[in-house]
């Protein structure tokens, strides 16, 4: 016998009324993004005849995406950036997956050492200046490693993991393990494949931080070929001189593209990726959430 539950009137208008503001909050974090998207598409004429403010242009122009595609810089700044978060990912998904894995184990020698020395990161560091002496030190400076290496476990993610892994049923391993398979066996062909949820969502932390990070490029990175696409856009911005920073070579369009509507082009450039993968990660990234939240 199945249970109908019927609205009242005012139940339907507190819920017209959640919808109007969800739709609302929805609206004013997407109209910066529409925005950005609609001032790189037009002509710069259009943008002066109307005041500087277009919400629906008239006519549409792709120049600015052809001349910073043209450029040295944003092409080259993209293949940086998408190596750093490509690999940096990887590395990062490694490393936090095969410290968690023995720490999710209340029999491992040493464990709550590790734990509280792990946590103890969370709290204190050793500070900007030590860690960048250290990164110098070993000779990571003016590389690309210098973006990936330093902060390639993150002690929240490393914990958030670990928490997954103890939900998961002790009689699966157990079973495994009466069948022959070893340690890493188990963690590989077993764990791993029921724990695709928390691994997105740890994945995709990584991604969207490396993706963004331009603050390590600043620390330890002098040369130019090695700027990620975030270093670059900061620049563009504080620089007023967009065709020098970009190293444009076509002077004649140049002089028909405002700097604002090349900046507008590389922000949209900057964020479309991000905006287009997370749409396939957002289940996993939810449920991940929630599940390695359940239990501590």
């Amino acid at each position: 016998m199945s249970l109908v539950l019927h609205k009242t009137k005012t139940d339907r208008v507190v819920d017209a009324i959640l919808y109007i503001i969800l739709g609302l909050f929805a609206l004013a974090c997407l109209f910066p993004i529409y925005y950005v998207f609609i001032m790189s598409i037009t002509p710069f004429s259009e943008v002066l005849s109307r005041g500087g403010f277009v919400i629906i242009p008239n006519s549409v122009t792709f120049d600015a995406y052809k001349e910073i595609f043209s450029s040295q810089r944003i092409p080259q700044a993209l293949k940086i950036t998408v190596f750093v978060t490509v690999v940096g990912t990887a590395l990062n998904l490694a490393t936090t997956i095969l410290l968690a894995y023995p720490l999710s184990k209340k029999f491992v020698p040493g464990r709550n050492f590790f734990l509280l020395a792990i946590v103890f990161t969370m709290l204190f560091n050793g500070g900007l200046i030590p860690t960048y002496l250290v990164v110098r030190g070993v000779g990571l400076t003016n590389t690309i490693w210098a973006l990936i290496i330093p902060g390639l476990v993150s002690a929240f993610n490393m914990l958030i993991v670990k928490t997954y892994f103890q939900n998961l049923p002790d009689e699966i391993e157990d079973a495994a393990k009466v069948d022959g398979c070893g340690d890493f066996q188990t963690m590989f062909r077993i764990v791993l494949p029921l724990s695709m949820p928390i691994i997105a969502t740890i994945g995709l932390f990584y991604a969207v931080g490396h993706w963004n990070d331009f603050f390590k490029a600043i620390l330890y990175i002098s040369d130019k070929s090695l700027y990620p696409i975030q270093l670059v856009l900061r620049n563009m911005i504080q620089n007023p001189n967009v065709s020098q920073e970009l190293q444009l070579m076509n002077s004649q369009l140049m002089q028909q593209l405002p700097p604002e509507t090349i900046k507008m082009a590389t922000v949209v450039v900057a964020i479309l990726p991000i905006l287009a993968v997370y749409p396939f990660l957002q289940k996993y990234f939810v449920r991940g959430m929630l599940i390695g939240a359940v239990k501590g």
